[in-house]
């Protein structure tokens, strides 16, 4: 829904919970204005949430706040990042790529891609250890997921000869100062091939081109989990975490009370580290014999 000229989603679940379109990687310049109107809806939520840019990560309002963290590369030119940002070993992985016959470059949004990018959700139903959200999903689902933002977004493929082997899309922000990597995903069956190292030193250079000021790859820690091949991948190429405030505005007394209980927070942030871990891997090895999986590895 529109909300002082903002495009506004609401979670429905037991807890409301409001945030910006594209929260992450669209921001807020007049939050204020956004809570007078929804304190004036008719089905109000019961919590508005929302982050800062990355050039303010001293906390700005008097809201309600946690701190949130994300994954940032700060970007001056392509030739620094390439000789003193990125590791020796995600540099020789994107070095491998391009011996191994993988070709990376921007590409238009259009119909040849969105069914690269179906075909490439749909080759196995568990990533990350975990069933993918957006296996099975149809042409047209696939279309309409990947179109949002459109006017501020970049699409980079990679490729073996004509096949479509890996994306990303990157999303700025309004202003163009920081970029986030909303989707990467590249085929598991080239994964010795580093299509996805690739993606990111092309996503670099993109940045750089449009003097973009900081890369953003997701949360550099999920929850309590601190560290991950996931985490580990990035911190070879050259993403660091940064620590920004995330706020929570109460709109209704049931609000009120979830956010002091903590009940805004998934099951999974509630959950101590030590048993979520085992929890985790017991979920990916039932999913490896399930569909007879080898492990999978960045």
């Amino acid at each position: 829904m529109k909300i002082s000229g903002e495009d506004i989603k609401i979670d429905r679940r037991l807890l409301q919970i409001a945030h910006l379109d594209g929260d992450g990687y669209k921001f807020l310049s007049e939050p204020e204005s956004v809570l007078i109107e929804l304190r004036r809806t008719e089905m109000k939520p019961d919590l508005f949430t929302f982050i800062q840019r990355l050039r303010e990560t001293s906390q700005r309002y008097a809201y309600p706040v946690e701190w949130d963290n994300m994954a940032v590369l700060p970007i001056s030119t392509f030739e620094h990042w390439w000789t003193k940002q990125i590791g020796f070993k995600a540099r020789n992985k994107a070095k491998q790529a391009e011996k191994k016959g993988i070709v990376v470059r921007e590409v238009p949004f259009d119909d040849v891609l969105v069914r690269g990018i179906w075909e490439i959700y749909n080759e196995c139903p568990v990533r990350q250890g975990r069933l993918f959200p957006h296996y099975g999903k149809s042409l047209e689902a696939v279309h309409k997921m990947s179109a949002t933002f459109l006017d501020t977004s970049i699409f980079i493929g990679a490729f073996d000869a004509d096949k479509l082997v890996g994306f990303i899309k990157l999303t700025a922000d309004d202003s163009w100062s920081q970029a986030g990597i909303m989707h990467i995903v590249s085929m598991l069956e080239y994964k010795d091939r580093a299509p996805t190292n690739a993606l990111i030193v092309q996503a670099v250079r993109s940045s750089a081109e449009r003097h973009i000021s900081y890369l953003v790859y997701s949360q550099f820690a999920y929850g309590k989990k601190l560290r991950s091949s996931l985490s580990d991948f990035k911190e070879r190429n050259g993403f660091g975490r940064v620590d920004i405030p995330r706020y929570y505005v109460p709109l209704t007394h049931w609000g009120s009370l979830a956010f002091r209980l903590g009940l805004h927070r998934r099951l999974s942030e509630r959950v101590p580290e030590s048993v979520a871990a085992k929890l985790r891997n017991l979920r990916s090895a039932w999913y490896e014999r399930k569909f007879n999986l080898k492990p999978e590895a960045l």
